[in-house]
């Protein structure tokens, strides 16, 4: 027995002393890439360090896994700017979540996770495999091409798996909500800072040709020519920055009607729409500025119409809703006074460009004329009725073709059903038509049976950034789609949105009104009696 403890104490002093030597030759060679002055070699190995970290958490825990791999994913455009937009970052975001996955399922297998059963399943695998089928289009001129469009399109799908199977209890859904609310205002602040800062702030002068000219984008107001940053955050482009800050502020502002109506503290989420709402303001483009303020009279509709009067918390809700227009305008008169020079070209652009049948105004054309004019287009192809092929028209497109080293085929087009005409015909119209709507329907079916709980906000905010992604944003491009931050919010949230459902069953610690105080916890929640 002794000698079995000297040999396992001897172990231990050998693993300590090899662990010891590693540390040691791990800061000497730290210490002369510094003196070499190496800053590129010594970020590339910290992400190194990060992204192995991540990946023994993932496999011990994929539930944490997940909110870590949301966090690598809003900012690993910071590092590929700041490393020559490399593609070994780019893709680690695919390896962390595909370990993610591996995760997940051995979870399965061993039944430690219940699994969600997709009720639109059938249209979406339609949909899927004729994309597979496109793949092999005879007018691609490369699988390359068909495998990056299966990538933008399916490969973060498995999340609504995960979001689903991660909800275990009202706790997981506040430390998710928790989450996605201070990493957002820390990346909405940093854009806010850029606006105010300049364009050196968070953008290298020598990043990589192709990121230089999303990153720097400049506009001017039609009348007054007043010069326009359109700031990009920790993303390598205002477009990415814009995109995310609609998903940020519907998503913020359902979880401030979720906080407020099951009286959790939310003072993080007035904070982060306060910011967010600048942020908006300072982005230089008139995307998040439109899609949030319409978003804002539907939610505020929405959450009235489904707030939980019949137990006497609907006040709670429209307290949220005042609020939250009361701290986002607070923010915007804070920014106004403080940084007038940051905020001011920016309005000036809004309102000139905005104005209906103004003398600069971009209204009409940018909402009917060029989007229709695109969709048109893809009509007058060759090949229209089958399409050229899947990824023909997609992000990364010039990634395969310095790939293949072919030049990438001129047939695209800006609108976003338009695309999918090109590559996959008006039947890959069709069936995008298809399944967007079974989710649609089945996720409204879900929204209603919240009405009444305090999970409706929430549940209605993801619904409708579902709608605002997969159809109002698809009328003006797929870009919002394919990029792949928008991309697996959606599938994530869409699992979340359907296990709602489940947790609002839960007893819901909630003070009751004395008209309700004999009824049960499960029927407080969902409103039946």
């Amino acid at each position: 027995m002794q000698l079995d403890v000297g040999t396992i104490g001897g172990k231990r002093q050998i693993k300590s002393l090899i662990f010891g030597l590693l540390v040691v030759g791990g800061i000497w060679e730290l210490a002369i890439w510094i003196v070499a002055g190496s800053d590129k070699t010594l970020v590339m190995v910290g992400l190194v360090v990060v992204v192995c970290a991540l990946i023994v958490q993932i496999l011990n825990d994929w539930r944490t896994g997940v909110l870590l791999f949301l966090v690598w994913l809003l900012f690993e455009d910071m590092a590929r700017k700041y490393l020559g937009n490399s593609m070994t970052i780019y893709f680690a975001k695919d390896f962390l979540i595909g370990v993610a996955y591996m995760s997940f399922f051995i979870a399965k297998h061993k039944r430690r996770v219940e699994f969600f059963k997709i009720p639109f399943q059938l249209p979406l695998l339609i949909f899927f495999w004729f994309a597979v089928i496109q793949v092999f289009n005879p007018w691609s001129p490369n699988i390359l091409y068909g495998l990056l469009g299966l990538k933008l399109y399916f490969y973060y799908a498995p999340l609504m798996l995960l979001g689903y199977a991660m909800l275990e209890r009202p706790k997981d859904l506040e430390r998710f909500l928790l989450v996605n609310i201070v990493v957002g205002s820390v990346v909405a602040g940093l854009g806010i800072a850029q606006s105010v800062l300049g364009i050196t702030f968070l953008t290298p002068e020598d990043s990589a040709a192709e990121l230089y000219a999303l990153s720097h984008v400049t506009r001017f107001s039609p009348i007054t020519h007043q010069e326009v940053l359109a700031t990009s955050s920790v993303f390598v482009s205002a477009g990415r920055f814009s995109f995310y800050l609609i998903l940020l502020w519907i998503l913020v502002f359902g979880a401030l009607g979720y906080l407020l109506l099951s009286r959790r503290s939310a003072k993080y989420g007035f904070l982060a729409i306060g910011i967010a709402t600048v942020g908006i303001m300072v982005t230089g483009t008139r995307t998040p500025f439109v899609f949030v303020l319409g978003s804002s009279f539907v939610m505020s509709a929405a959450f009235l119409w489904g707030a939980p009067w019949k137990w006497g918390q609907g006040h709670r809700l429209v307290k949220a809703l005042r609020r939250s227009f009361l701290f986002g305008g607070i923010a915007l008169i804070l920014m106004a006074e403080v940084f007038p020079a940051a905020i001011g070209p920016n309005w000036a652009f809004l309102s000139e460009t905005l104005a209906f049948q103004g003398e600069g105004s971009e209204f009409t054309s940018r909402s009917w004329d060029y989007p229709v004019r695109n969709l048109v287009l893809a009509f007058q192809h060759e090949r229209w009725v089958y399409g050229y092929g899947t990824g023909l028209n997609s992000l990364g497109m010039q990634y395969v073709s310095r790939l293949v080293d072919a030049p990438a085929a001129n047939i695209g087009v800006e609108s976003g059903y338009g695309s999918l005409v090109v590559e996959m015909g008006i039947l890959g119209l069709l069936l995008w038509i298809f399944w967007v709507s079974a989710l649609l329907w089945t996720g409204w079916r879900i929204v209603r049976q919240l009405r009444q709980t305090v999970y409706f906000p929430i549940g209605f905010a993801i619904w409708w950034y579902a709608v605002v992604l997969l159809v109002l944003l698809m009328y003006f491009g797929i870009v919002a789609y394919q990029n792949f931050v928008n991309n697996a919010y959606l599938w994530l949230l869409i699992g979340v949105l359907f296990r709602l459902p489940k947790l609002a069953q839960m007893p819901q610690p909630i003070p009751s009104p004395k008209h309700a105080r004999g009824m049960e916890r499960w029927q407080l929640a969902t409103g039946r009696r």
